[in-house]
């Protein structure tokens, strides 16, 4: 099976195998945000992922 290209550059996978994303819809109406809320929203989550999927999105 092929890897997902556009979801793999989504996600970043770090040096010990976790798996970073950001969270969905984060990105428009944030004119009435705080700057700590804005800059909470820029940041990468941990992204729960089944084996199953990691085996069709992230292989090399």
């Amino acid at each position: 099976m092929k890897t997902n290209k556009a979801y793999m550059k989504r996600l970043k996978v770090t040096k010990n195998g976790k798996i970073l994303a950001r969270k969905a819809g984060q990105n428009h109406y944030n004119a009435k945000q705080s700057g700590r809320s804005l800059q909470v929203k820029r940041r990468s989550m941990p992204f729960d992922i089944s084996n199953k999927n990691i085996s069709r999105f992230i292989t090399k």
